[in-house]
């Protein structure tokens, strides 16, 4: 995993402080929160960008291992799209409801958080995706909760359990209909990255057990191979993600005009447009509309009903909440 130490800490006040001078200095420029946002884009994709180099790195390895031991040539890369890559929101996109739900609920099992942590955060989780708008006083508290939660643990850990999660959980959890665009633009040698405001591990996880490229995701600040308890930056979403693609196409010599992008949400607007081709995936009331008026090419993988600001996200969520209940408190019965 990368290293952010050289990172400057958006938590520290001096940090923020000097942040926010540089936006009084330019009453037009970028706000506080937007220059935050750019620092958890960049970070983002300085770590995927990383993450690709090493595994390259460790392909090219193992290829001359093999040929050293089969005394064969090495065999050709398939065709490669170098320039285009297809962008994916995770959310209700991918996977179906908050894939950091379906984490918490994992860890919730395990007696890693609390229930009531659990039933707080799927309650907030319910809020935003019923009025579309983050509650900022919500995101604070969840964040502080979850950075609380992380600090000083191992890396490789957080990975694992991401891995056993995912196997246990999410995997049941990803829309079929979503992958299969996905695979198409692997079928014709494009990067396929996720993007989301799943911490950048557990989004690497969920992006190798799919089989695509990568991740882009919130970055959390690690030391030695354990976590701060950090931010580099902010949560990254919004104008975050779209700053994440536009930094990451810079490093891959992508050509954005021919790269897609998908999301379920009006938040990802600025993602979808950095972009040549957007398409809504199993879209909220919002960019369904937005996306008819543009001529945006539209998938609903949802059944039984239309796309509503209240329905799957919401039972989703609570399904969620009702199955850590179940699993912590079938877990105290047998322990009783």
């Amino acid at each position: 995993m990368p290293d952010h130490r050289e990172q400057p800490d958006p938590q520290d006040s001096s940090v923020r402080r000097r942040l926010a001078r540089l936006s009084a200095r330019n009453p037009l420029g970028p706000s506080l929160g937007e220059l935050l946002q750019n620092l958890a884009g960049e970070a983002s994709a300085d770590a995927a960008h990383a993450q690709l180099e090493a595994e390259a790195t460790g392909e090219r390895a193992s290829g001359q291992a093999a040929e050293g031991a089969e005394g064969g040539p090495p065999q050709p890369p398939a065709p490669r799209d170098l320039t285009a890559a297809a962008f994916f929101d995770v959310d209700n996109t991918i996977v179906q409801g908050a894939s950091i739900i379906h984490f918490a609920r994992g860890l919730a099992s395990r007696n890693y958080i609390e229930l009531s942590d659990m039933a707080q955060f799927g309650w907030q989780q319910i809020k935003f995706r019923v009025s579309g708008k983050e509650n900022s006083d919500d995101v604070a508290s969840g964040k502080e909760k979850a950075l609380t939660f992380i600090a000083g643990r191992e890396t490789a850990e957080f990975t694992r359990l991401g891995e056993e999660i995912y196997d246990e959980i999410l995997a049941d959890k990803v829309w079929a209909g979503t992958l299969a665009l996905a695979r198409q633009h692997i079928d014709t040698g494009q990067q396929v990255w996720l993007v989301t405001a799943t911490p950048q591990d557990l989004a690497q996880v969920i992006a190798k057990r799919l089989g695509l490229t990568g991740a882009l995701g919130t970055v959390v600040e690690s030391e030695d191979g354990r976590f701060t308890g950090r931010l580099v930056g902010d949560i990254l979403h919004g104008p975050g993600k779209a700053h994440a693609v536009r930094a990451l196409a810079v490093r891959e010599g992508l050509d954005l005009k021919r790269c897609t992008a998908y999301s379920d949400s009006h938040n990802d607007v600025p993602m979808l447009t950095a972009v040549g081709t957007a398409v809504a995936v199993n879209p909220d009331a919002d960019l369904r509309e937005l996306a008819r008026n543009r001529g945006w090419e539209i998938h609903d993988f949802r059944t039984g009903r239309k796309a509503a600001k209240i329905g799957v996200p919401t039972a989703l969520a609570l399904g969620a909440i009702g199955g850590a209940a179940a699993t912590v408190l079938g877990r105290r019965e047998q322990s009783a």
